[in-house]
């Protein structure tokens, strides 16, 4: 029997759609930007511009009683391909996403093994989405075309179209951490996820230590053999701190096969960013800002999602030390919490939720003053052009993960305060840390140097501020999102020729 081929040279497997979807009053369908302009989506949809006849493979969500097929759609922007978009039903994306991938793997993935519960999985649905995506890359995609896999919610789809066409070159992106071997083995499904990811051409990572972390549990779980170690790329801070590592792995082999590693950070777009800061919406953000918030004090900006993994509450303690230390700093600092409320409804996002807001609504309490309020909530998803104006006005972005895979809202910063001074506080267990050099290191574990980072922050002089932040503008203007996408794309091509 002949091998079922389609026409798509380049197939891109990603949860989201590259526009969001909207309907008019008169039903009528509409296809609007992301919200976020900065992101890695619009990245992605670009790559079709070279890539011809390409095809970007979704999902769609549909209520339990229908049995709606899959569509295609024809895209024209930016370029012409195809949106092919799987129907899911709303109790498989519940099952699937919101619970096996969110409250099964991504506790492992942040090595946070407490909050893992095996009885929260349903193997068998993530299995069969995970098929659904690789039968829809297999149907679409020509003879010898390039499949690019993102995150960990689709491990399984590299083995499945694998075994379906062989002939495809596959690579995957890995956007979360790789957690220690000691930690990832805890999975029960860990040999299936391994071997799956074994089946592409090349496996990327943000960082090296997350490329190591994975190279270690192949060898030691599967058995897979593991190349020479090459002296890390001179983007990456080789070593001195928490995920910093000299040495990473090339390559693995396993069943005969070859698989290239790739350490691979996924950048900004500083050009983009300073052309919004030009915008009359941004500068007039900015006013807002000034006359509402910060009032000639020193403004603090932290900005992330509502997640344990996050370390908000850790940040809002750190604060509160900070104004009872330091009285004279009463009425002179405010710190700017955006933190996006979850909307899956976990239980887990929920109590963090309001851990944090009574942690505000406390420390409020106890040094609000007439004219000072220490702490503004945001828990509202921010529109971009106003976080550009927050990252101009703010003269410290305080970013504090216990474990995050890279944090671009750093890079931001970064690139937003170029020729500006400001000073950021980062975590080392963020991705990012072994990457901008400039940035005031801190441990979200420790009191003490948490403490320390953010008073130094606050008392960092001008010229001191000047040198670091060139040193980390020029960090993420060197390596951008259209950098990470090349550079993978690129070792995939070379590889396979």
């Amino acid at each position: 029997m002949a091998k079922q081929t389609g026409s798509s040279s380049f197939i891109l497997l990603y949860h989201r759609t590259p526009f969001e979807e909207k309907i008019t009053n008169t039903g009528e369908r509409l296809w609007v930007d992301q919200k976020s302009p900065n992101g890695i989506i619009p990245t992605l949809r670009n790559l079709f511009r070279t890539r011809k006849d390409g095809t970007w493979i979704a999902w769609r969500k549909i209520k339990n009683n229908e049995n709606e097929k899959d569509e295609i759609i024809k895209m024209d922007q930016p370029a012409k391909f195809n949106l092919k978009r799987i129907a899911l039903k709303e109790e498989e994306i519940q099952s699937f996403y919101h619970v096996t991938s969110k409250e099964c793997f991504w506790p492992i993935l942040h090595t946070f093994p407490t909050h893992f519960n095996v009885n929260n999985a349903d193997w068998k649905i993530f299995e069969k989405v995970n098929k659904y995506f690789a039968e829809a890359a297999c149907l679409e995609a020509s003879e010898g075309a390039t499949v690019w896999v993102h995150d960990y919610n689709l491990w399984l789809a590299p083995a499945f179209i694998r075994v379906k066409r062989p002939d495809l070159k596959i690579a995957f992106f890995h956007h979360t951490p790789f957690p220690g071997n000691d930690v990832f083995a805890i999975l029960p499904w860990r040999r299936q996820i391994i071997e799956s990811l074994l089946c592409c051409d090349l496996v990327g990572f943000h960082i090296p230590r997350y490329t190591e972390n994975f190279a270690r549990a192949a060898n030691c779980l599967i058995g897979a053999n593991k190349g020479p170690k090459e002296p890390v790329s001179k983007n990456f801070i080789a070593v001195g701190s928490a995920l910093t590592e000299p040495y990473v792995t090339s390559w693995l082999s396993h069943a005969g096969r070859q698989i290239q590693l790739i350490s691979s950070p996924v950048g900004t777009s500083p050009d983009l960013i300073q052309n919004i800061i030009k915008q009359e919406e941004v500068q007039k953000h900015c006013e807002e800002i000034d006359k509402g918030t910060k009032k000639n004090r020193k403004l603090i900006i932290s900005a992330s999602r509502v997640d344990y993994t996050k370390g908000n509450e850790e940040l809002l303690l750190c604060f509160e030390r900070l104004l009872e230390r330091n009285k004279d700093l009463h009425g002179k600092v405010v710190l700017m919490l955006a933190c996006v409320a979850a909307a899956s409804g976990m239980k887990i996002y929920d109590d963090t939720q309001r851990s944090i807001e009574e942690m505000v609504g406390r420390i409020n309490g106890r040094f609000s003053c007439i004219d000072w309020v220490p702490i503004r909530l945001s828990t509202r998803r921010i529109p971009y052009e106003e976080m550009v104006a927050w990252f101009l006005k703010a003269d410290i972005c305080w970013i504090t993960p216990l474990r995050d895979g890279l944090n671009l809202v750093a890079k931001e910063y970064a690139a937003a305060r170029k020729n500006k001074g400001g000073v950021l506080v980062l975590s080392e267990f963020t991705g990012a840390s072994v990457l901008l050099d400039g940035a005031v290191l801190t441990n979200p574990y420790s009191h003490r140097q948490m403490d320390e980072a953010i008073e130094k922050a606050i008392n960092m002089t001008k010229d001191e501020q000047f040198e670091r932040m060139s040193s980390m503008t020029t960090a993420v203007e060197s390596y951008t999102v259209k950098d990470w996408a090349e550079e993978q794309m690129q070792k995939l091509d070379n590889f396979t020729d």
